[in-house]
């Protein structure tokens, strides 16, 4: 009899349609609310996204998963509310929730792997606190939509269970190590991550939006050509690429499309129900590792009136000696295209931030000048080196693509591609600590809709004190003007704009949300808070108006 291995998930929801997502242990038939699918294989796995049509606007129905017609879901001894699908109903308030990084370790004190480790670990789990604080709360208050900004996995560290599996199955002695290395190993992080009870139960009520960050794939992944041109020469990194972006797909990616845009996937459509479709996924994955290119990994979806527009800050970036850019040309123009239009709110979702502090934001379009030779060869080299040790591969180090983002803000905001939304918000993670900034425009730009930079990280890896001391530093006037001296004398742009922090930075695990309500919009920022289990909390840092 199969069983569910992960899952449901409850990814894509409009007002009249959602998907399921599944992992089974054996081929089967997955029904959910009368809907079936058939799964398909992927090297021994098994998995199904189930479509149900034909919902009501602002229903709720609970629901139940069989897998060849037995009951397979809520699993026996589960005594949470039952799994439900919310649809989006017009003219009612969303609550969005965000963030990134959550580290798979334990969920019992010290949370920790190891206990000659700091006393408190990786702390509380703020998705895990979230979802037995939903659990004690009534439906009407539970968030409409979880936005999984990056690193949900992490192919580099943490996992306890992931890497004793490692050490069972191969010479760790030899490289990558620990680190995962293919499709089974990327299959075990998953489960690692996504199997506590409390995880399953939020994910299969909340509607859930994903994107992938470096960890998900590799540390620095996507930095420069040189990271590129050395992880070209390691042996395990091609496989491991290839697995990556497949598991990828199947885990994160394919919930994030609208039953229309499943239609219309030429891989989806080849896998769809095929018992054994290995290669091919791993063909259309090894053409993807190869020429970086094939498939575009940003998407949109539309939230009675507001847009979200998820911004693949990773996987789409062009390295080359003579151009350095975030997105290729026709990703770009997808981009510009989707953000043109009459919405109350456009959220662009983006996996780093686009606006650090303003002396790190110097500080990384220094270096990029530095690294394009501003200041010779020798030096260049050098500030290859930092940029890598440092992780400078945020927007302020792609000041092509920052300043096209800057330039297609004031457009936006201005009217010129459709009516002025209330709100333009930037929602990020990847940094590992939160705040909120407020941006101005040269008076010229002629910019009427509120723009903020909202930023929460992480859900689970704190930083340690000596960190959060540096991250403080970046926010402080003295540090800002002297990166920007330095970015000036080596001729790096202006930003073209000014940021101004209005909360933060916070450093706790921690959960952000959105609340869209018309033309309204207000930020909430919320930190776990330790108690025995039954008594753990979200505590509200703070909460503002911002449109």
């Amino acid at each position: 009899m199969p069983s569910l291995v992960l899952g449901p998930l409850l990814r894509y929801v409009s007002e009249t349609k959602a998907t399921v997502w599944v992992e089974t242990d054996e081929p089967c038939e997955v029904e959910v609310l009368g809907r079936r699918e058939r799964t398909f294989g992927v090297a021994g796995h098994h998995y199904a996204l189930v479509r149900i049509e034909g919902l009501e606007p602002g229903g709720f129905y609970e629901y139940e998963v069989a897998l060849d017609g037995e009951s397979a879901w809520p699993e026996p001894g589960h005594d949470l509310p039952p799994s439900a699908i919310c649809t989006l109903e017009a003219g009612k308030p969303l609550d969005v929730c965000f963030g990134s990084c959550r580290v798979a370790v334990p969920h019992e004190k010290p949370y920790t792997l190891t206990q000659d480790e700091h006393d408190d670990g990786h702390e509380l789990d703020a998705l895990r606190v979230l979802a037995a604080q939903m659990a004690r709360q009534e439906r009407s208050k539970w968030p409409e939509l979880l936005f999984l900004l990056g690193d949900q996995i992490y192919v580099d560290e943490g996992s306890p269970r992931t890497r004793e599996k490692i050490r069972a199955k191969r010479d760790v002695s030899q490289s990558p190590g620990e680190e995962v290395i293919d499709f089974e190993e990327y299959t075990w992080l998953y489960e690692e991550s996504w199997s506590d009870p409390l995880i399953r139960w939020l994910f299969s009520t909340v509607s859930i939006s994903m994107a992938w960050d470096d960890h998900d794939m590799s540390d620095d992944w996507n930095i420069s050509r040189s990271w590129h041109e050395e992880m070209d020469r390691k042996e395990w990194w091609h496989e491991r690429a290839v697995d990556g972006i497949a598991s990828y797909w199947i885990y994160q990616h394919l919930g994030n499309l609208s039953p229309r845009e499943l239609d219309d996937n030429d891989v989806y459509a080849k896998v769809r129900g095929n018992p054994d479709a290995t290669e091919v996924l791993r063909d259309w994955a090894r053409e993807i590792e190869s020429t970086a290119a094939g498939t575009r990994w940003s998407y949109c979806r539309d939230l009675d009136g507001a847009r979200v527009i998820f911004l693949d800050s990773r996987a789409s970036r062009v390295l080359s000696e003579e151009h350095r850019s975030m997105f290729d040309d026709e990703v770009w123009e997808w981009i510009v295209d989707h953000a043109s239009g009459d919405f109350d709110h456009l959220l662009l979702a983006t996996t780093v931030p686009y606006l650090l502090s303003p002396g790190f934001h110097h500080l990384e379009a220094w270096n990029e000048r530095l690294c394009d030779g501003a200041w010779g060869k020798p030096i260049a080299g050098a500030s290859e080196q930092l940029r890598r040790a440092l992780d400078f591969d945020h927007w302020a180090a792609f000041q092509f693509s920052f300043q096209r983002l800057r330039k297609l803000l004031e457009e936006v905001g201005s009217g010129k591609r459709g009516k002025p939304p209330a709100s333009i918000v930037l929602l990020s993670g990847d940094v590992h600590h939160a705040y909120l900034c407020d941006v101005a425009f040269r008076p010229e730009a002629g910019v009427r809709s509120a723009v903020y930079q909202a930023v929460c990280s992480p859900y689970r890896n704190p930083l340690d004190a000596k960190e959060r001391r540096v991250i403080r530093a970046g926010f402080s006037r003295p540090f800002a003007a002297a990166t920007r001296g330095l970015a000036r004398l080596a001729g790096a742009p202006d930003p073209g704009i000014r940021w101004r922090l209005r909360e933060g930075p916070y450093f706790d695990n921690q959960v952000a949300t959105l609340r869209l309500d018309g033309r309204k919009a207000i930020a909430r920022l919320d930190k776990t808070v330790a108690g025995d289990d039954e008594e753990q909390a979200l505590e509200k840092t703070f909460e503002r108006r911002i449109a």
